[in-house]
Parts: structure tokens; C-alpha cells; sequence
């Protein structure tokens, strides 16, 4: 069995009989890895804290048939650590967590995915902004590089240059009169303003933004992404939303 080593961030862990664990990564050369953790569970583990969710690690490990075998883990940044202390960062960090799995299937979207959620991580456990408003953003930037870039600013079918005042997630953004279809949201410019900065990294419109708008804007953010991937993402029912900004109201605007 060959042994590989690779920098790598936790997504999730689950158990496997009674000490160890499967560990899910998104290695940064390797893209997702599932390795078996043996004796994790035991209190005197050598790394079994090491390896919870959201942790950024440096990982040895054995190549296997089905699964790999984690044979030693050092860490590199314990964000996971930092974020499990606030619950609102937690639940963001969940849902980015979650996301990356479903999005890093293949080996050459790894790096670039990496780097986002390590960067995003880091800025939940740095509390430099508003978890939701991190979580919105690492969400736009991930679909983004997996090729479902929204428009926020001109016609996402014609091209026809904006502002426009429509919303639709199947055309991929914002629309004009002449493409808008029916069921498309209205959302406020200033939340369309807000969600084109989360994407841009224009972090001084992101963070001077209204509560109303970054509420607005979570509910269009979260329905585009289920509707992309197809299903839901279970960790966005945990993050804090008002009953109309979340997916289901989005989504019910599109018709």
C-alpha cells in the first residue's frame, strides 16, 4: 500500500465500531479522501482531537482498496476548535463543510476549493465578519469555481447590462424585462449590491450592509445553491434565519 501525505481539512467524522472513526477530507492535492481513523475515540489517542470537522491538518496516510488508513495527523490550523465555540459560527461552518463535499467530486477542483474553505474557515474562527455573511460568501464563490457563477448585475440570458430588478435561480441570476420569466423574485438592489460584493470580496459593502438585506439575500444564496446541487444541504437548516429569508421562501418566489 503505498503512503501518501497531504494538507487537508476534516468535512465530517462518523463512527466505526468502538474506537474508531471514518474521516472525511477534502485534501488539498487529492481532493476528497475517506480514511479510517484507528483508536480515535480512546481517551488517550495520540490525534484523536485532531481530526474533528474544520480542522486543516497535515495528514500521513495509507493508501487502501476502498478506504485509506490515517496513520499520523499534525495540525496546521485549529479552526474547527476556534468555531465550535460560537454557535453561530458553528452552524455556518457546518454548512460550508457540508457544501465542499458535495462540490469537490472531482481531483482538479480540489486546490482552488482548498484554499476558499481553508480561507473561509479562518475567517469564522478570526470572527472578522459576520458568520452569515462569510458563509453566504464562501457559498457564491465555491459555486462560482464549479461553474455556476450568478449574475447579480446584468442579464444573466441576454446580457443586457443592469442593474435589473429581477431574480431568477434557473436563468442564473438576474434578468431583464425581456427574459424575465414568471414566478422571478424582486429582490432590493441593495441586496442584489450586497450579494455581487460577497462575491466580488468587496468586504467594506459586504460589512456596511443592512440586516434586512443580508436576510434577503441568505434566502436567494441558499435556494440558488440547493437548486445547483440538486438537493438540499441539511447543515443550512441549523444556521439562524428569519422564517422569510430562508430557502424554502426563495425558492417559493421562483414559482
Amino acid at each position: 500500500m503505498p503512503l501518501y501525505r497531504d494538507a487537508a481539512i476534516v468535512l465530517r467524522t462518523h463512527k466505526l465500531g468502538e474506537a474508531d472513526r471514518i474521516i472525511t477530507l477534502l485534501a488539498r492535492e487529492r481532493g476528497l479522501v475517506r480514511a479510517v481513523a484507528k483508536g480515535v475515540r480512546r481517551t488517550k489517542s495520540r490525534f484523536g482531537a485532531r481530526l474533528e470537522p474544520g480542522m486543516v491538518v497535515d495528514a500521513q496516510l495509507y493508501e487502501g482498496r476502498s478506504l485509506d488508513t490515517v496513520t499520523q495527523v499534525e495540525v496546521l490550523a485549529p479552526y474547527g476548535h476556534d468555531i465550535a465555540r460560537d454557535y453561530g459560527a458553528w452552524t455556518a461552518g457546518a454548512a460550508m463543510l457540508e457544501t465542499a463535499e458535495r462540490l469537490c467530486e472531482s481531483r482538479e477542483s480540489a486546490r482552488p476549493q482548498f484554499t476558499l474553505l481553508a480561507g473561509g474557515l479562518a475567517a469564522l474562527a478570526g470572527r472578522e465578519h459576520d458568520a452569515g455573511l462569510v458563509l453566504d460568501a464562501y457559498l457564491l464563490r465555491s459555486l462560482a469555481m464549479a461553474g455556476w457563477a450568478p449574475s447579480f448585475h446584468d442579464c444573466a440570458k441576454c446580457g443586457a447590462t443592469g442593474p435589473h430588478k429581477a431574480f431568477n435561480i434557473a436563468s442564473g441570476g438576474c434578468v431583464c424585462p425581456s427574459c424575465r420569466t414568471p414566478g422571478s423574485a424582486a429582490p432590493a438592489l441593495a441586496t442584489l449590491d450586497l450579494l455581487g460584493a460577497l462575491l466580488e470580496g468587496d468586504w467594506v459593502v459586504a460589512d456596511a450592509s443592512d440586516e434586512r438585506h443580508r436576510r434577503e439575500g441568505s434566502g436567494l444564496v441558499s435556494a440558488y445553491l440547493q437548486w445547483h446541487l440538486e438537493r438540499g444541504v441539511r447543515s443550512l437548516r441549523l444556521v439562524e434565519r428569519t422564517p422569510h429569508s430562508g430557502p424554502k421562501a426563495a425558492l417559493s418566489a421562483e414559482g
